[in-house]
């Protein structure tokens, strides 16, 4: 499934990882940086390779930052969350339409 896919560093090439700092601490973890069918990638397990990170300590501004720094211009971000809707299954991808960033200005 892509969500396994994009949880395995292993599917980028040339792979190779970078450990920064930000005006906002540490991101999560090291950047994994390489390419996908020769499309430049930047993986970032946002808790952390090892999921020792809770998610009300995740550092976003942080790990926004370094993805930023580092020339992201797009993230694709999955979650393992599950849906109230009986036709959503396991292993479905949905793109949401409606988000509210409380922190926008």
């Amino acid at each position: 499934t892509i969500l396994k896919c994009l949880d395995d560093p292993d599917i980028l090439e040339g792979r190779t990882e970078r450990y920064v700092d930000t005006p906002y601490g540490k991101p999560s973890d090291a950047l994994i940086l390489g390419k996908i069918k020769n499309v430049e990638c930047v993986l970032l397990a946002r808790h952390g390779r090892q999921h020792t990170i809770m998610p009300s300590e995740v550092n976003f501004q942080a790990n926004i930052w370094a993805l930023r720094e580092e020339g992201c211009t797009h993230l694709l971000v999955t979650t393992a969350c599950g849906s109230l809707r009986e036709e959503i299954q396991p292993g479905d991808i949905v793109i949401i339409d409606q988000f509210i960033d409380s922190d926008f200005q």
